[in-house]
C-alpha cells in the first residue's frame, strides 16, 4: 500500500468507530463509471455505491440543478408546503400506480414508514388489530431495530436484542408455510422482489404471484422492498414491474437522489390513509435540495429510457456470463440477476477473486464470500461491461 493510503488508513481508525470492513482502497474522485484512488489509479466501478450512483459519479446535470438548487433553498423542515418536493412525487407516482408518497433518509427509514403504516392502516382504518410482518428467509430489509427484526439475521443482530416483536420468516417458494403463518394477527406480507444483499436473488415469478394471491386472499397487505432493485435497475422503473404484480406498499432509496441520501415510501391511496398528520414524520426528508436532485435523477431515467438500456446491457452481460459459466463449469455454480443487478456466484472461494479483479481495475462486492454482485452504474458503456466479463475469465482459468 501507499504512504498516501496508509495515511487516510490511519487517521480513519482513529476518528471513526470500527462498524465497516473496508476495501483496501481510498477514493478521492469520481466521474461516470470510474472511480480514481488518492494514489491516481483507475478503476471501473460496477458497485455504484452499492446501486446508488445509477447515473454514475458527477452526472453534469445533476451537479448543475445540484448548484442550482443550492443557491435557492436546502432546508426549511415539513412544517412547510415546497414545490421541489411535489415536483418529485409527481414524477415518481407517474412511474407506478401508487397515490401517495412519503420521504424519507434511507432505505431502512422507508422501510420502517413501510412498517408503520401497514400496521396503523390495520388498526384505524380496517379496525383489525393486524400487527404482525411476514418476511422471507435470506432478505434484508435494513440496520435499525426495526428492520433488524424483519431482517431476521442473528449475524446482525447479535449483541442488539431484545429487538422488536411482530415479524416472521418463512422460506422462499413454500405457499403451504406462508399461507399457515397468516393469521388474524397479520398485517402484511414484505419481500424484495430480487434479493440483493443475500446475493442476487430472484424470486420465482410464480410464486411471486402466488404471494400477492395469498394477500389478496387473506386480506393482508403486499409490501415490495425496491430498496435496492428500484430505479430501472432489473430492466423495469420498478422490480415487481417484471411480473405485473401491484403492491399496495413500496419502499425505496438507493438511486433516488445518485448519493445524496434519500428513500420513499409509496403507497395506493387507499392504504395511505392510515398515516395522518403527526402519526409519521422525518425533519429531514424531502427536503428542497435533495428533493430537486432526486426529481432530475428520475426525469433523466424516463428520458433516456435507463430501465429498456439496463434490460438490453444486462442481457448481453448475463449472455457472456452463462457462456463463460458452460466452460468453467467448474469455477462458476450459477448466474443470477435481473437487468444491471446480476450476481456471479463460485465454486471456489470469492475473496481471491475478488482481490484480483480490485487489483486490475475492476470493483465489485463480494457476498457471502462466494458470489460477486454487480451493480454498475446505468450508464456505463458495455465495452466495460465486456472487458470485465474478459479479465474474470482469465483470472478464473488461472486460479
Amino acid at each position: 500500500m501507499s504512504q498516501a493510503f496508509d495515511a487516510v488508513k490511519s487517521l480513519e481508525e482513529q476518528l471513526l468507530c470500527r462498524s465497516y470492513s473496508r476495501y483496501p482502497l481510498a477514493i478521492a474522485r469520481g466521474k461516470g463509471a470510474r472511480l480514481w484512488d488518492v494514489d491516481g489509479k483507475e478503476y471501473v466501478d460496477l458497485l455504484a455505491g452499492i446501486a446508488v450512483a445509477a447515473l454514475g459519479h458527477c452526472n453534469d446535470e445533476v451537479c448543475a440543478t445540484l448548484t442550482e438548487q443550492a443557491h435557492l433553498l436546502w432546508h426549511v423542515s415539513n412544517l412547510f408546503y415546497q414545490e421541489p418536493q411535489l415536483k418529485l412525487a409527481r414524477l415518481l407516482l407517474s412511474t407506478t400506480h401508487h397515490g401517495k408518497a412519503f420521504f424519507c433518509n434511507s432505505g431502512a427509514e422507508a422501510n420502517e414508514a413501510a412498517i408503520k403504516l401497514a400496521r396503523r392502516y390495520m388498526r384505524t382504518i380496517k379496525q383489525r388489530d393486524a400487527f404482525e410482518i411476514i418476511t422471507l428467509n435470506g432478505c434484508f430489509h435494513g440496520r435499525t431495530l426495526g428492520t433488524l427484526a424483519a431482517t431476521g439475521r442473528e449475524s446482525l443482530s447479535a449483541g442488539f436484542t431484545p429487538l422488536p416483536e411482530g415479524f416472521k420468516q418463512v422460506p422462499v417458494g413454500n405457499t403451504a408455510m406462508l399461507e399457515a403463518a397468516m393469521t388474524p394477527s397479520t398485517a402484511a406480507v414484505l419481500l424484495e422482489i430480487v434479493q440483493g444483499e443475500g446475493g442476487i436473488v430472484p424470486l420465482p415469478e410464480d410464486w411471486l404471484r402466488s404471494v400477492e394471491s395469498l394477500c389478496r386472499k387473506h386480506d393482508v397487505l403486499f409490501i415490495c422492498d425496491e430498496v435496492q432493485a428500484g430505479f430501472c435497475r432489473t430492466g423495469k422503473f420498478w422490480a415487481f414491474q417484471n411480473y405485473g404484480l401491484t403492491p399496495d406498499i413500496i419502499s425505496t432509496a438507493k438511486s433516488l437522489a445518485n448519493g445524496l441520501p434519500m428513500g420513499a415510501m409509496l403507497a395506493t391511496d387507499e392504504v395511505a390513509q392510515g398515516f395522518v398528520a403527526g402519526s409519521h414524520a422525518t425533519t429531514f426528508g424531502g427536503g428542497a435540495l435533495a428533493s430537486a436532485v432526486a426529481a432530475k435523477v428520475v426525469e433523466i431515467m424516463l428520458r433516456d429510457h435507463l430501465a429498456d438500456r439496463a434490460s438490453q446491457l444486462g442481457g448481453r452481460l448475463k449472455e457472456r456470463l452463462c457462456a463463460m459459466q458452460k466452460r468453467l463449469p467448474d469455477k462458476i455454480r450459477e448466474i443470477r440477476g435481473l437487468g444491471l443487478m446480476i450476481g456471479i456466484e463460485l465454486l471456489i472461494p470469492g475473496r481471491p477473486v475478488w482481490m484480483e479483479l480490485l487489483h486490475r481495475g475492476y470493483i465489485c462486492n463480494l457476498s457471502h464470500e462466494v458470489t460477486l454482485r454487480l451493480l454498475p452504474p446505468l450508464t456505463i458503456d458495455e465495452a466495460d461491461l465486456t472487458n470485465f466479463s474478459a479479465t474474470l475469465e482469465d483470472i478464473l482459468r488461472s486460479t
